[in-house]
């Protein structure tokens, strides 16, 4: 029992919180993101496999292990809520994924072009995901949530990096070289 209170303690909830509306949304955006992110380290070796440049092929591969990071993250922040880590399926992700699907199958191997298309599909996967992580922080901070702010505030700041990294290759070279193939 004094586990579950001091739990409780350092996460900020309070009993009446947990039973709240706005808790219960909290909890189901955590479940919508998890699934997300468990679709998403499942594609990115795809995306990998499917790029033509070293760098991008890098960049998918860093991704990867972040993303697996991520999951254990959202596993943590589950635990800390008192919460079962289930995933509830994410139509946005879904849709996200079979873009990316698409753009590989429509360019052919070999090219910048479907780099530049791959660069597309992850930075439209990193919006949604920043969109989605930073929205989720600002629902913990509400709720008194700290440690699960600082948490997600970290995933947050992560998939900012990954944008940030593959907005580097887009303009290196990938969509000078796709324009001039």
């Amino acid at each position: 029992m004094a586990t579950k209170t001091a739990a409780k303690k350092l996460s900020g909830m309070t009993g009446k919180m947990k039973d709240s509306e706005f808790h219960k949304f909290f909890v189901d955006e955590l479940k919508d993101i998890y699934w997300a992110e468990k679709h998403l380290v499942k594609a990115l070796p795809k995306m990998q496999k499917a790029a033509t440049s070293l760098e991008l092929a890098a960049c998918f591969e860093k991704h990867t292990a972040e993303t697996q990071t991520h999951i254990e993250t959202l596993e943590q922040v589950f635990a800390m809520l008192e919460e079962k880590a289930v995933a509830k399926k994410c139509d946005a992700m879904e849709g996200l994924l079979e873009e990316a699907k698409s753009i590989m199958e429509d360019t052919d191997k070999g090219t910048m072009l479907r780099d530049a298309g791959l660069i597309l599909a992850a930075q439209k996967v990193e919006h949604y995901e920043i969109a989605t992580y930073g929205t989720l922080r600002t629902l913990a901070d509400v709720m008194g949530h700290t440690e699960v702010v600082d948490l997600l505030q970290q995933t947050l700041d992560n998939e900012k990096q990954t944008d940030v990294a593959l907005t580097k290759v887009a303009e290196g070279f990938v969509n000078e070289q796709a324009a001039e193939e």
